[in-house]
Formats: structure tokens, sequence, C-alpha cells
């Protein structure tokens, strides 16, 4: 089974859960919106990096878009990260081979997530965002950064079982 970051919750708002993450290290990779950043990132978990180890797969595969706070449209440019294992600090972390891969970490933070299924299409992301955003606006909460995308499943999961969340920073 896959590790998946923990968290705990530290606040509901209808269908909106505001979570509390601890520190992670991520590796990602800025792409032009083909999904060519997973390929590069799957390659370095798998032995491709300077050690030639492995680095065991966790969720959610983060993946940030720009999304316009005027119009609603998901741009092509983002990014996709990978989520290194708990308790694994960034000075334990194999060097990438690939430059255009890079290590960072996030330090703990207050995350607002609304949870859909399906494939994340570009309208399922849409309507879960406002969804996010018109929520977190009606209870006062401010945000911080952009919305980004949070995906636990292989591409093999039946839609109907895929677990998704649209989730933004935000200042509690």
């Amino acid at each position: 089974m896959t590790e998946t970051v923990p968290y705990y919750v530290t606040r509901t708002i209808g269908e909106i859960e505001v979570r509390r993450y601890p520190e992670i290290v991520l590796a990602s990779v800025v792409e032009a919106g083909d999904e060519s950043g997973f390929s590069l990132l799957f390659r370095y978990i798998t032995g491709n990096n300077q050690v030639r180890g492995r680095v065991p797969m966790t969720s959610p595969v983060i993946t940030s878009r720009t999304i316009p706070m005027t119009s609603p449209v998901v741009s092509d440019k983002g990014s996709i990260s990978f989520v290194l294992p708990t308790g694994m600090r960034i000075d334990d972390v194999p060097d990438p081979v690939d430059d255009r891969i890079r290590i960072t970490t996030l330090p703990p933070r207050d995350v607002a997530v609304v949870r859909f299924s399906g494939y994340a299409g570009e309208e399922d992301v849409h309507n879960a965002t406002r969804r996010l955003l018109d929520g977190l606006k009606g209870a006062g909460i401010s945000t911080h950064g952009q919305v980004f995308l949070m995906r636990y499943n292989p591409p093999w999961t039946p839609g109907f079982l895929r677990r998704n969340e649209v989730a933004i920073e935000v200042r509690i």
C-alpha cells in the first residue's frame, strides 16, 4: 500500500476540511501541461538519481496550476510534485540526475481541501475549486498562494474509486 502524507483535521466547514500538514519534502518538475513531469519524477524515484537508489512512492501527487481569480480556466503551465516519504529529510534525498527536477521542503502549514472523485478533468477541478474558494470566502477565511490538485490513486483505478482533492493554504 502507498504511504499517504499524514495530516489532522482542525476544522470542518460544510464539505471543506481544514488540515494541518507537517513539513514535507517534494521532488518537483515545472511542466508545460503535458504531464511529462510525471514520467521524469517516476524515473527519479525508481533509480534515475545520483545514487541509483529507489525512493518509495507516496501519495498524493500534487499538481499546481495557475488559476486566474477573474476566470476559472486552468492554465497549461504548472508543476507536478511527488511527496517523498515521511521522515525523509532533504539531506537524505538522492540528488536528481535530471536538472529539471527540484527538491524542496514545505514547512508545516494549514490547508483547506474539497474532495471529489473521478478522473480530475478540467471541469471537475474547476467545480471543486469554485466550491472551495466560495466556501472559504463565506467563512471569512483568508487564503495564501494558488489552488493545487492532489491525486491519490494510480492511473488504472476506476474513476468512481479515485480520490482527488483541490486545496489551498489558509491563514487561521
